[in-house]
């Protein structure tokens, strides 16, 4: 099979490891911006009290979470629009896009637990079927759990038996190895269909998303595994100590790899939605209000919950944590006067 179907059975298939509820943070097999700290869905809160203030959105517009796994994103970000903006939590409209009916299941279990039938959440299998006026959409970590194919000087990548061949002639792979200047490498499968569905699903939205990753294509394979917080290239030798057998690893390990955002927001710009900018997530933070909402939880929470916050916070903004690797990609799409 191409390696893009094998990654997508790997993840998405019967089993597989999205198909199921994870664990995420200390006892799962890595940690999310999400998983840090709340003042990460906060800062997101804040920011669309600020586009609602512009006039991009609409109070009643919808908010919607692509890839939400737990819910706790846009938990976090509702709990903070009650906080900061009352109003808004009761005239927004809170949706999630999630293929699994499990995962939609813990959804809902988890949104009724922390605010009972105040916040009402809609579910949705696919951005296809979503048809709404004025949208904010936000992603964390989408992008790198898109499928892909493998490439290696003019092949492409099959596998048999979990084993990698490259023995594959793909134009369409080439074309876009060409594009990126890349002779080795990941080439992700789906981007241009998922930007095609956001810009047909809404006619006014803006879609911000957090990722690891660089506007260039790498040079080499990023390819790895995530399991028990330990991560193991896809490609390590046999011979290597901490080698263990993909078939051990398949659909029990997250696999993922480094985002090339041109190609990102080249599938943005095709489908007609505006680029605005690409930032490292510690910037998007501090411009976005991170550490405002940090002050005014210093004037209303003792010393100690504040500096629990505060540790937490510096995971999410300081370089040699998430603050520098991670980004932040931002797109619009505007008709309303």
């Amino acid at each position: 099979m191409k390696f893009s179907e094998y990654m997508g059975e790997w993840l998405y298939g019967e089993d597989g490891y999205y198909a199921t509820y994870k664990n995420i943070g200390k006892s799962g097999d890595f940690y999310t911006a999400v998983s840090t700290s709340k003042f990460f869905g906060g800062t997101i809160a804040k920011h669309i009290i600020s586009l609602v203030d512009e006039g991009f959105l609409h109070s009643d517009a919808t908010i919607c979470e692509i890839g939400a796994h737990h819910g706790y994103f846009l938990a976090d970000i509702c709990e903070f629009l009650y906080t900061l903006r009352p109003a808004l939590l009761e005239s927004l409209e809170f949706v999630i896009i999630e293929r699994f009916d499990a995962l939609q299941e813990k959804q809902r279990e988890y949104f009724y637990e922390s605010f009972g039938d105040v916040v009402t959440l809609k579910h949705y299998k696919s951005l296809g079927e979503l048809k709404r006026k004025n949208a904010f959409f936000i992603a964390n970590e989408i992008f790198d759990a898109f499928p892909c194919e493998l490439y290696y000087k003019g092949k492409s990548a099959r596998v048999d038996g979990h084993e990698v061949l490259f023995d594959v002639d793909d134009a369409w792979v080439e074309q876009k190895a060409q594009k990126y200047f890349k002779d080795r490498g990941e080439i992700a499968v789906g981007y241009e269909v998922f930007a095609k569905e956001m810009a047909d699903s809404c006619d006014q939205f803006e879609f911000m998303s957090f990722d690891y990753g660089e506007m260039q294509a790498r040079p080499d394979f990023s390819l790895r595994l995530y399991t028990k917080h330990k991560v193991l290239p896809f490609f390590l030798p046999k011979d290597d100590a901490e080698y263990i057998p993909r078939e051990k690893l398949f659909k029990k390990s997250d696999i993922t790899y480094d985002v090339n955002f041109s190609h990102v927001k080249d599938a943005y710009e095709e489908a007609g939605v505006a680029f605005i900018e690409l930032k490292a997530q510690m910037t998007a933070l501090v411009d976005a209000g991170i550490l405002e909402l940090l002050e005014m939880l210093k004037e209303r929470a003792d010393e100690k919950i504040y500096k629990q916050e505060l540790e937490k916070v510096k995971m999410l903004i300081l370089p040699d944590f998430l603050g520098e690797r991670f980004k932040m990609i931002r797109f619009r799409k505007k008709v309303f006067n």
